[in-house]
Protein backbone atom coordinates (compact mmCIF):
# COMPACT_ATOMS: atom_id res chain seq x y z
CA UNK A 1 0.00 0.00 0.00
CA UNK A 2 1.33 3.38 -0.70
CA UNK A 3 1.99 5.96 1.98
CA UNK A 4 2.25 9.26 2.94
CA UNK A 5 5.38 10.88 1.54
CA UNK A 6 6.93 13.84 3.45
CA UNK A 7 9.51 16.03 1.07
CA UNK A 8 11.80 18.49 3.04
CA UNK A 9 15.34 19.83 2.76
CA UNK A 10 17.91 20.98 4.72
CA UNK A 11 18.34 24.07 2.48
CA UNK A 12 15.08 25.20 3.97
CA UNK A 13 16.18 25.90 7.47
CA UNK A 14 19.17 28.35 5.85
CA UNK A 15 16.75 31.00 4.20
CA UNK A 16 16.45 34.05 6.73
CA UNK A 17 14.95 37.06 6.51
CA UNK A 18 16.66 38.73 9.47
CA UNK A 19 16.89 37.54 12.96
CA UNK A 20 13.15 38.43 14.24
CA UNK A 21 11.18 37.73 11.78
CA UNK A 22 8.40 34.93 12.45
CA UNK A 23 8.76 33.38 9.15
CA UNK A 24 12.28 31.88 10.97
CA UNK A 25 13.89 28.60 10.23
CA UNK A 26 12.69 27.17 13.86
CA UNK A 27 9.18 26.55 11.88
CA UNK A 28 10.73 23.53 10.20
CA UNK A 29 12.79 22.52 13.01
CA UNK A 30 9.34 22.78 15.31
CA UNK A 31 7.89 20.33 12.74
CA UNK A 32 10.52 17.94 12.44
CA UNK A 33 11.38 17.72 15.76
CA UNK A 34 7.15 16.83 16.47
CA UNK A 35 7.53 14.48 13.79
CA UNK A 36 10.50 12.63 14.88
CA UNK A 37 8.67 12.23 18.51
CA UNK A 38 5.84 10.42 17.24
CA UNK A 39 5.32 7.07 16.20
CA UNK A 40 3.96 8.22 13.24
CA UNK A 41 7.22 8.52 11.60
CA UNK A 42 7.44 5.03 10.89
CA UNK A 43 4.02 5.37 9.00
CA UNK A 44 5.43 7.88 5.92
CA UNK A 45 7.88 8.22 3.72
CA UNK A 46 10.71 11.04 3.56
CA UNK A 47 12.02 12.49 0.81
CA UNK A 48 14.95 15.13 -0.15
CA UNK A 49 13.39 18.21 -2.27
CA UNK A 50 14.97 18.59 -5.70
CA UNK A 51 15.84 22.12 -6.83
CA UNK A 52 12.93 23.15 -9.35
CA UNK A 53 14.46 24.54 -12.95
CA UNK A 54 13.48 27.79 -14.49
CA UNK A 55 11.52 26.04 -16.56
CA UNK A 56 9.29 24.71 -13.71
CA UNK A 57 8.86 28.34 -12.47
CA UNK A 58 8.06 29.80 -15.32
CA UNK A 59 4.97 27.62 -15.73
CA UNK A 60 3.69 29.71 -12.87
CA UNK A 61 5.37 32.92 -13.09
CA UNK A 62 6.03 35.60 -15.87
CA UNK A 63 9.38 35.10 -17.47
CA UNK A 64 10.75 38.57 -16.39
CA UNK A 65 9.52 37.93 -12.73
CA UNK A 66 11.54 34.74 -12.35
CA UNK A 67 15.00 36.18 -14.05
CA UNK A 68 14.57 39.51 -11.99
CA UNK A 69 14.35 36.69 -8.16
CA UNK A 70 17.39 35.27 -9.58
CA UNK A 71 19.55 38.27 -10.79
CA UNK A 72 18.67 40.01 -7.21
CA UNK A 73 19.58 37.07 -5.46
CA UNK A 74 22.26 38.31 -2.72
CA UNK A 75 25.43 36.40 -2.33
CA UNK A 76 25.87 38.62 1.36
CA UNK A 77 23.27 40.49 3.19
CA UNK A 78 19.85 40.82 2.93
CA UNK A 79 17.91 42.03 -0.21
CA UNK A 80 14.02 43.73 0.35
CA UNK A 81 11.91 41.95 -2.08
CA UNK A 82 8.78 43.92 -0.52
CA UNK A 83 7.18 45.19 2.40
CA UNK A 84 7.31 41.98 3.97
CA UNK A 85 9.48 39.73 1.92
CA UNK A 86 13.26 39.71 1.93
CA UNK A 87 16.35 37.51 0.46
CA UNK A 88 19.23 36.22 2.26
CA UNK A 89 22.39 34.28 0.74
CA UNK A 90 19.96 30.77 0.76
CA UNK A 91 16.95 32.45 -0.11
CA UNK A 92 17.06 31.88 -3.57
CA UNK A 93 18.47 27.51 -3.21
CA UNK A 94 15.40 27.78 -0.47
CA UNK A 95 12.66 28.53 -2.10
CA UNK A 96 13.38 26.80 -5.56
CA UNK A 97 13.44 23.47 -3.15
CA UNK A 98 10.42 24.37 -1.99
CA UNK A 99 8.86 24.46 -5.59
CA UNK A 100 10.68 21.68 -6.33
CA UNK A 101 8.78 20.02 -3.61
CA UNK A 102 5.73 20.56 -4.70
CA UNK A 103 6.91 19.22 -8.31
CA UNK A 104 8.08 16.11 -6.23
CA UNK A 105 5.14 15.62 -4.40
CA UNK A 106 2.99 15.86 -7.59
CA UNK A 107 4.71 13.21 -9.65
CA UNK A 108 4.97 10.38 -6.63
CA UNK A 109 1.15 11.13 -6.41
CA UNK A 110 0.81 11.07 -9.93
CA UNK A 111 3.08 8.12 -10.39
CA UNK A 112 1.32 6.05 -7.40
CA UNK A 113 4.47 6.28 -5.79
CA UNK A 114 2.64 7.56 -2.50
CA UNK A 115 -1.28 7.83 -1.54
CA UNK A 116 -0.80 11.58 -0.28
CA UNK A 117 2.28 13.94 0.30
CA UNK A 118 3.25 16.70 2.43
CA UNK A 119 5.54 19.40 1.00
CA UNK A 120 7.63 20.51 4.94
CA UNK A 121 9.46 23.61 3.44
CA UNK A 122 9.56 27.23 3.39
CA UNK A 123 9.52 30.16 2.43
CA UNK A 124 6.03 30.03 2.07
CA UNK A 125 4.13 30.74 -1.36
CA UNK A 126 0.50 31.03 -1.51
CA UNK A 127 1.04 35.25 -1.42
CA UNK A 128 3.50 35.24 -4.74
CA UNK A 129 1.73 36.06 -7.67
CA UNK A 130 2.21 36.30 -11.77
CA UNK A 131 5.04 38.96 -11.29
CA UNK A 132 5.43 39.94 -7.63
CA UNK A 133 6.60 38.81 -4.46
CA UNK A 134 4.12 39.01 -1.25
CA UNK A 135 3.58 38.10 2.00
CA UNK A 136 6.70 36.41 2.93
CA UNK A 137 6.80 34.34 -0.53
CA UNK A 138 8.73 34.45 -3.60
CA UNK A 139 7.59 31.38 -5.95
CA UNK A 140 4.02 29.96 -5.21
CA UNK A 141 4.77 26.37 -4.71
CA UNK A 142 1.39 25.20 -4.82
CA UNK A 143 1.16 27.33 -8.70
CA UNK A 144 4.11 25.62 -9.74
CA UNK A 145 2.99 22.16 -9.23
CA UNK A 146 -0.44 22.62 -9.98
CA UNK A 147 0.80 23.94 -13.61
CA UNK A 148 3.39 20.99 -13.72
CA UNK A 149 0.32 18.01 -12.74
CA UNK A 150 -1.43 20.12 -15.83
CA UNK A 151 1.34 20.26 -18.37
CA UNK A 152 3.45 16.64 -18.07
CA UNK A 153 -0.14 14.90 -16.95
CA UNK A 154 -2.35 16.46 -19.01
CA UNK A 155 -4.68 16.63 -16.33
CA UNK A 156 -8.38 19.06 -17.36
CA UNK A 157 -9.21 20.00 -13.72
CA UNK A 158 -7.54 20.83 -10.51
CA UNK A 159 -8.65 21.97 -6.95
CA UNK A 160 -6.80 23.89 -5.02
CA UNK A 161 -7.83 24.24 -0.90
CA UNK A 162 -6.18 26.86 1.18
CA UNK A 163 -7.08 27.41 4.76
CA UNK A 164 -4.57 29.69 5.69
CA UNK A 165 -5.60 32.23 7.82
CA UNK A 166 -4.61 34.77 4.71
CA UNK A 167 -6.16 35.28 1.35
CA UNK A 168 -4.12 32.86 -1.20
CA UNK A 169 -3.75 36.33 -3.56
CA UNK A 170 -0.93 35.30 -4.95
CA UNK A 171 -2.73 31.96 -6.53
CA UNK A 172 -5.51 33.63 -7.38
CA UNK A 173 -3.71 36.00 -9.50
CA UNK A 174 -2.02 33.21 -11.48
CA UNK A 175 -5.11 31.35 -11.78
CA UNK A 176 -8.11 33.52 -11.92
CA UNK A 177 -8.18 33.11 -15.84
CA UNK A 178 -7.38 29.55 -15.71
CA UNK A 179 -10.68 26.66 -16.63
CA UNK A 180 -8.46 23.89 -15.08
CA UNK A 181 -8.06 25.51 -12.22
CA UNK A 182 -10.44 25.95 -9.10
CA UNK A 183 -9.26 27.65 -5.83
CA UNK A 184 -11.46 27.27 -2.65
CA UNK A 185 -10.07 29.59 0.12
CA UNK A 186 -11.30 30.59 3.53
CA UNK A 187 -9.33 33.97 5.28
CA UNK A 188 -9.81 35.98 7.81
CA UNK A 189 -11.26 39.14 6.70
CA UNK A 190 -10.59 42.12 6.71
CA UNK A 191 -6.97 41.43 7.19
CA UNK A 192 -3.72 41.01 5.08
CA UNK A 193 -3.93 40.78 2.17
CA UNK A 194 -6.85 43.02 2.18
CA UNK A 195 -8.19 40.88 -1.05
CA UNK A 196 -10.85 38.15 -1.85
CA UNK A 197 -13.30 39.15 -0.22
CA UNK A 198 -15.11 41.18 -3.71
CA UNK A 199 -13.39 38.75 -6.19
CA UNK A 200 -15.59 35.39 -5.90
CA UNK A 201 -16.09 33.62 -9.15
CA UNK A 202 -17.69 30.09 -10.00
CA UNK A 203 -14.14 29.07 -9.87
CA UNK A 204 -12.65 31.33 -7.67
CA UNK A 205 -14.30 29.98 -4.09
CA UNK A 206 -13.09 32.81 -1.37
CA UNK A 207 -15.23 32.57 1.74
CA UNK A 208 -14.07 35.73 3.91
CA UNK A 209 -14.33 34.90 8.09
CA UNK A 210 -14.70 37.01 10.82
CA UNK A 211 -12.05 37.66 13.19
CA UNK A 212 -12.34 35.40 16.46
CA UNK A 213 -14.67 33.15 13.81
CA UNK A 214 -14.59 29.71 16.12
CA UNK A 215 -13.49 26.16 14.60
CA UNK A 216 -17.41 25.75 14.31
CA UNK A 217 -18.20 29.20 12.02
CA UNK A 218 -15.00 27.78 9.84
CA UNK A 219 -16.52 23.97 9.35
CA UNK A 220 -19.73 25.31 8.66
CA UNK A 221 -18.24 28.08 6.22
CA UNK A 222 -15.97 24.99 4.13
CA UNK A 223 -18.94 22.63 3.78
CA UNK A 224 -21.25 25.34 2.67
CA UNK A 225 -19.01 26.64 0.22
CA UNK A 226 -16.60 24.41 -1.36
CA UNK A 227 -18.83 20.91 -1.48
CA UNK A 228 -21.17 22.32 -4.12
CA UNK A 229 -18.45 24.06 -5.71
CA UNK A 230 -15.84 20.93 -6.14
CA UNK A 231 -18.72 18.29 -6.80
CA UNK A 232 -19.81 20.62 -9.54
CA UNK A 233 -16.04 20.51 -10.65
CA UNK A 234 -14.76 17.05 -10.03
CA UNK A 235 -11.08 17.85 -9.60
CA UNK A 236 -8.28 14.63 -10.78
CA UNK A 237 -5.91 16.07 -7.75
CA UNK A 238 -6.17 18.31 -4.60
CA UNK A 239 -3.40 20.54 -4.14
CA UNK A 240 -3.46 21.53 -0.27
CA UNK A 241 -2.05 25.65 0.81
CA UNK A 242 -2.00 24.17 4.28
CA UNK A 243 -1.25 27.39 6.46
CA UNK A 244 -1.67 26.89 10.14
CA UNK A 245 -1.87 30.64 11.40
CA UNK A 246 -5.69 30.32 11.59
CA UNK A 247 -5.40 28.27 14.78
CA UNK A 248 -6.42 30.65 17.81
CA UNK A 249 -2.78 31.05 19.73
CA UNK A 250 -1.37 32.18 16.20
CA UNK A 251 0.34 35.93 17.02
CA UNK A 252 0.02 36.95 13.58
CA UNK A 253 -3.93 36.35 13.05
CA UNK A 254 -7.26 36.36 15.03
CA UNK A 255 -9.16 33.36 14.09
CA UNK A 256 -9.81 30.70 16.73
CA UNK A 257 -9.12 27.46 14.91
CA UNK A 258 -7.82 24.59 17.35
CA UNK A 259 -5.69 21.62 16.58
CA UNK A 260 -9.00 19.35 15.73
CA UNK A 261 -10.06 21.87 13.44
CA UNK A 262 -6.89 20.87 10.99
CA UNK A 263 -7.82 17.19 11.60
CA UNK A 264 -11.33 17.74 10.38
CA UNK A 265 -10.45 20.04 7.07
CA UNK A 266 -7.82 17.10 6.58
CA UNK A 267 -10.37 14.66 6.70
CA UNK A 268 -12.90 16.45 4.94
CA UNK A 269 -10.12 16.66 1.92
CA UNK A 270 -9.17 13.33 1.90
CA UNK A 271 -13.20 12.83 1.51
CA UNK A 272 -13.40 14.46 -1.78
CA UNK A 273 -10.18 13.51 -2.94
CA UNK A 274 -11.29 9.71 -2.38
CA UNK A 275 -14.24 10.55 -3.86
CA UNK A 276 -13.23 12.76 -7.32
CA UNK A 277 -9.55 12.10 -7.26
CA UNK A 278 -8.84 8.70 -6.81
CA UNK A 279 -6.96 10.14 -3.31
CA UNK A 280 -4.63 12.12 -4.95
CA UNK A 281 -3.42 14.97 -2.47
CA UNK A 282 -0.87 17.22 -2.97
CA UNK A 283 -0.14 19.08 0.33
CA UNK A 284 2.45 22.14 0.92
CA UNK A 285 3.26 24.25 3.58
CA UNK A 286 2.08 27.76 4.19
CA UNK A 287 1.83 29.89 7.37
CA UNK A 288 1.72 29.01 10.98
CA UNK A 289 4.27 31.01 13.69
CA UNK A 290 3.53 29.88 16.94
CA UNK A 291 5.79 27.02 17.30
CA UNK A 292 4.19 24.30 19.56
CA UNK A 293 0.85 24.84 17.98
CA UNK A 294 2.31 24.37 14.55
CA UNK A 295 4.04 21.64 14.98
CA UNK A 296 1.30 20.34 17.01
CA UNK A 297 -0.98 21.09 13.91
CA UNK A 298 0.99 20.21 11.09
CA UNK A 299 1.40 16.52 13.00
CA UNK A 300 -2.58 16.21 13.19
CA UNK A 301 -2.68 17.08 9.27
CA UNK A 302 0.08 14.33 8.51
CA UNK A 303 -1.56 12.10 11.03
CA UNK A 304 -4.90 12.00 9.07
CA UNK A 305 -3.32 11.99 5.95
CA UNK A 306 -1.47 8.52 6.92
CA UNK A 307 -4.49 7.02 8.49
CA UNK A 308 -6.38 7.09 5.34
CA UNK A 309 -3.95 5.47 3.42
Amino acid sequence: MNRTAVISHPDTLLHVMDGQHPESPARISAIQAAINASPIRHQLDFYQAPLATRQHLTLAHDQAYVDYIYSVAPSAGIVKLDADTAMGPASLEATLRASGAAILATDLVMQQKAHHAFCCTRPPGHHAGKRNSAGFCIFNHVAVGVMHALKHYRLQRIAIIDFDVHHGDGTEDIFKQNQAVMLCSTFQHPFYPHKGANSRTNRMINVPLPANASGEAFREAVTREFTPAIEAFKPEILFVSAGFDAHRQDPLANLALEIEDFSWITRYIVALSEKYCKGRIVSCLEGGYHLQYLSESVLAHIKTLSEST
